[in-house]
């Protein structure tokens, strides 16, 4: 029969609710269309290799939700960078300083699991404040002496599930000198919070404190890319650069002074704060910033809607409910900052 994911499917709906109520599963409504995704897939293909891949996925992301979700409460950083950095560098120690710095402050740190200055991460924070997101490779990437035996470990098949658990997980990215892997991160990080494909966080670039990686990255795209029109001016505004690693941690911290996290009720960006603002205060957000706006968009403030009671853990903070053109991110971050100022 052709499954459907209505309720159209006579007594495999029953057997799939029979299974559901007997496992005691959350949220059976999610769980019952995963089921007849699993189902459908199945009936699409015959080639083993799409549905091993699709399987493994679903294995993978299982488990990155079971290792993270009892640490929900700590906010988290993930740190990005060279493998090949060795422990002598001045960067290592940098990185190693940063990553201290965010667990004496009640931050956790996630890495890549690796050596260099994956390493200097999980060492610097130390392995009760950190998870190592490791990646199968037939070279360069055992799990570091650090996390090599912690409950925090996780080893992927898929790059793009360890990448995923990167980014889903954290509160804020700081991005280290390395080669391709460390680039790829940091074009794919500020791509997804370019175009709104993940939330508004904090990213930094830390320099190594006789060098310009990264503002020699930015001067090309400054010189060739701004100038071309590929990327908007607002684009700069995704992310800091910076030497002091008591800055880095401070453009992180700040980022949550007052605001909490957000998210999409249909067309409304709703902002979670970590306390109420004033009349006056929203006025000036709504006509300093007026330009992040629809047209005829407003910024007022809000309580929960009806649509976040699936976070039940943020119903009682206050919001501010904004008529975003879901264009302006860069933008966006500033509006954030801005709030923060209050």
């Amino acid at each position: 029969m052709d499954i459907q994911f209505s309720r159209t499917n006579g007594p495999i709906d029953t057997l799939i609710d029979d299974l559901m109520a007997q496992s005691k599963v959350h949220h059976p409504y999610i769980i019952r269309e995963m089921i007849l995704s699993a189902l459908k897939a199945g009936q699409d293909s015959d080639y083993l290799a799409d549905l091993k891949l699709m399987r493994t996925t679903l294995k993978e992301m299982r488990y990155t939700t079971k290792i993270f979700s009892p640490y929900r409460e700590r906010r988290k950083v993930t740190i990005f960078g060279s493998a090949r950095t060795l422990p002598e560098e001045p960067i290592y120690q940098k990185c190693a300083a940063f990553a201290r710095l965010l667990a004496d402050n009640n931050y956790m740190v996630i890495t890549g699991g690796g050596g260099g200055i994956m390493e200097a991460g999980n060492a610097g924070a130390g392995a009760e404040n950190s998870f190592a997101v490791n990646i199968k490779l037939p070279f360069e990437q055992d799990t570091n002496p650090v996390m090599e035996n912690s409950d925090r470990t996780l080893t992927y098949k898929y790059f793009f599930n360890r990448k995923v658990a990167f980014l889903k997980e954290a509160q804020a990215v700081a991005l280290f000198p390395g080669g391709f892997g460390t680039l790829d991160e940091a074009m794919e990080t500020l791509t997804l919070v370019q175009t709104g494909k993940n939330q508004p966080i904090p990213l930094v670039l830390i320099e190594d404190d006789n060098s310009n990686y990264w503002e020699d990255l930015f001067q090309f795209m400054r010189k060739v890319l701004l100038p071309r029109n590929l990327i908007s001016g607002e684009d700069f505004g995704l992310f800091t650069i910076t030497k002091n690693v008591q800055e880095a941690f401070d453009v992180i911290d700040s980022f949550y002074r007052v605001y909490h996290s957000s998210r999409y009720i249909g067309q409304t960006l709703v902002i979670r704060l970590n306390k109420e603002l004033t009349t006056g205060q929203i006025a000036t957000l709504e006509q300093e910033f007026s330009d992040l706006l629809r047209d005829g968009g407003r910024v007022r403030a809000s309580r929960a809607f009806e649509k976040e009671k699936d976070e039940p853990d943020l119903w009682q903070l206050p919001r501010l409910a904004v008529d975003f053109n879901r264009r302006s991110y860069g933008y966006l971050i500033a509006f954030i900052r801005r709030i923060n100022s209050f």
